[in-house]
């Protein structure tokens, strides 16, 4: 026996290599994509065939089905896809995976890439000082690609060959000669080492490699590929952990589609194999099977695992296409809901893209800015209790008033992109000004949830450092805050009217009680400040309150404007001028 502890390292150290140049190569190749990608995901997953041809295109880009599930679990979880819609992007990632495969058998095995590999690294490194991002990650992605092969480069070399090392190898073919049981251990075996690697294309790679070198013969190696397919579900269940029902169920289908698939195949394994190896004697001119891994044979035997992997994978998605809705109750059964503390927070309206008519989408998205005005009530109601609810309570209005403000940015950033899909259409002057008035509103909307955010974090500063104010000036606030509701619910009225109909008279008074009540407030808080009732600090944080909750008023007046059509800077003069 010739291989040293010392050969072992450099395996170890190779296959990091190859592990680092994939990530690299996948990282660049996202940054490369930009936002695009996040927009291809949340925009093309109306229907399940789009979602698998989305899943496909994502898979391909970032060369990482766990990066793609991952993302689309998070998307779930954040309301901006629909668990159902998520379904085919996790098919069609299934598919897109195996394009690694086919990458490694081709370059790696069927010819010497090493030499362009290094040539690709030395043409695209000065791009790495180049002053344009776009250039930088470009280089970042072929430098990985060359370091991905060279890492597969220095893998081949340092496994150890079995005529040199036929001991090493006694204790592998101890586990090779149970028949169908041994199908299920490597089926194991290959689920762990995509654990262990975090991505099923380098565990791929190492299954490819393992081929070619002959540590094990072809049934194996595909056993070892039904593996990976169940391991690369796991990275996503465990993202999930941490998010709600919607997420969860998103990774439990992933997990329950490949076990599905994994398990049919296991049925028919031996003649499907046998059906690739057909297929590969049919199209390759060089002579012999696949199962008999000779010296000559073993570059191919390489590609016919890549053939099944993907054959595999599109075979499940046609034969499990109709079953998805049976497949997506099972998930729900099992993966319960837990009412309100799971509620899908997602748009209502314009999930299924633009309708028929941009009349009929502008009405959609005006439901939509409807949602988001309720939306910002609760928040309201949230701080408020931060307030004068029993402080055992506190916690639970901060958490709500944080996840709140992270679903208005999701709101905002949604329905704006509907309404530039809208306005690449042919509009009418009135479509047009409807339009821009609703980005404005989303906007004005969207600062509001930030202000009650940023006012709960400075309530929960004051938590930290036992600061609290005098009760007179709890009682002021709290009078602002019945002032900010009435504007709340004016804008809720006046969404309700059609545009163009909305009385702006009243979103006048409301404002100018507003701009009133903070001035006295002032004056209240300079006395005490002068008569020593509270500390400098304290004062401070009560004219933050008081600034904060104006602005509020500013945003929501700026909303009824929109919803009006129009601007009454000069209006609201002579009402301020002839008073209530």
């Amino acid at each position: 026996m010739t291989y040293t502890f010392f050969d072992f390292l450099q395996l170890i150290g190779s296959l990091g290599i190859f592990i680092y140049g994939m990530k690299v190569f996948s990282d660049g190749l996202q940054k490369v994509a930009g936002s695009r990608l996040r927009s291809i995901l949340k925009g093309m997953t109306t229907t399940r065939m789009k979602g698998i041809l989305t899943g496909f295109g994502a898979t391909t880009i970032t060369q990482s089905s766990t990066t793609t599930t991952v993302m689309v679990v998070s998307f779930v979880n954040a309301g901006l896809i629909t668990f159902i819609e998520s379904t085919g992007v996790i098919m069609g990632a299934n598919i897109g995976t195996t394009v690694t495969a086919w990458m490694v058998s081709i370059f790696g095995f069927k010819m010497n890439i090493t030499p362009i590999a290094v040539s690709l690294i030395g043409i695209f490194f000065p791009f790495m000082f180049f002053g344009k991002e776009k250039y930088r990650h470009l280089a970042e992605s072929m430098i990985g690609f060359g370091i991905l092969f060279i890492g597969l480069e220095f893998i081949k070399n340092a496994v150890p060959d079995i005529q040199d090392n036929p001991e090493m190898f006694v204790f592998l073919d101890s586990f090779t000669g149970f028949g169908f049981a041994s199908i299920l251990l490597f089926i194991g075996v290959g689920t762990i080492l995509t654990l262990l690697t975090q991505s099923s294309s380098a565990a791929t790679a190492i299954t490819l490699v393992m081929l070619f070198q002959g540590w094990i013969d072809f049934p194996i190696a595909a056993a070892m590929i039904l593996g990976e397919n169940i391991g690369t579900t796991i990275t996503a269940n465990i993202a999930a952990l941490i998010g709600n029902v919607h997420a969860k169920r998103a990774a439990r289908f992933h997990l329950i589609f490949n076990l599905v698939g994994v398990t049919w195949m296991l049925m028919v394994l031996t003649p499907f194999l046998v059906g690739i190896d057909n297929v590969m004697q049919f199209f390759l001119s060089e002579p012999g099977s696949v199962f008999d891994l000779d010296q000559a044979s073993r570059a191919n035997a390489t590609l016919a695992l890549s053939l099944f992997h993907t054959t595999f994978n599109v075979f499940n998605v046609i034969l499990l296409f109709a079953l998805v809705p049976r497949i997506i109750k099972f998930v729900e059964h099992i993966q319960t809901d837990k009412k309100d503390m799971d509620s899908p927070f997602r748009l209502k309206y314009i999930s299924a893209g633009l309708m028929s008519s941009s009349e009929l989408s502008i009405a959609q998205a005006h439901k939509e800015i409807e949602q988001f005005a309720r939306l910002i009530e609760k928040m309201h109601f949230s701080f408020e209790g931060l307030f004068f609810k029993k402080q055992k309570k506190q916690e639970k209005f901060l958490e709500k008033i944080k996840k709140r403000e992270q679903i208005t940015d999701n709101i905002e950033l949604e329905v704006a992109e509907y309404l530039t899909r809208i306005s690449s259409f042919n509009l009418s002057e009135y479509a047009t000004r409807r339009i821009r008035a609703m980005h404005s509103m989303i906007n004005d909307l969207e600062r509001v949830g930030d202000i009650y955010f940023q006012m709960s974090k400075t309530f929960e500063q004051m938590q930290t450092e036992d600061i609290s104010l005098p009760q007179e000036a709890v009682r002021e606030i709290g009078e602002l805050l019945d002032l900010i509701h009435n504007a709340i619910q004016l804008v809720r009225e006046n969404l309700d009217k059609s545009n163009g109909q909305v009385n702006l008279d009243r979103a006048i008074l409301i404002e100018q009680k507003i701009d009133d009540m903070r001035d006295q407030l002032k004056e209240k808080h300079y006395q005490r400040l002068e008569k020593g009732e509270y500390s400098t600090k304290e004062g401070v944080m009560f004219l933050d309150y008081l600034s904060r909750l104006e602005k509020i008023g500013d945003h929501l007046f700026n909303v009824n404007e929109a919803i009006a059509g129009r601007k009454v800077k000069s209006a609201y003069r002579e009402v301020i001028e002839s008073g209530p």
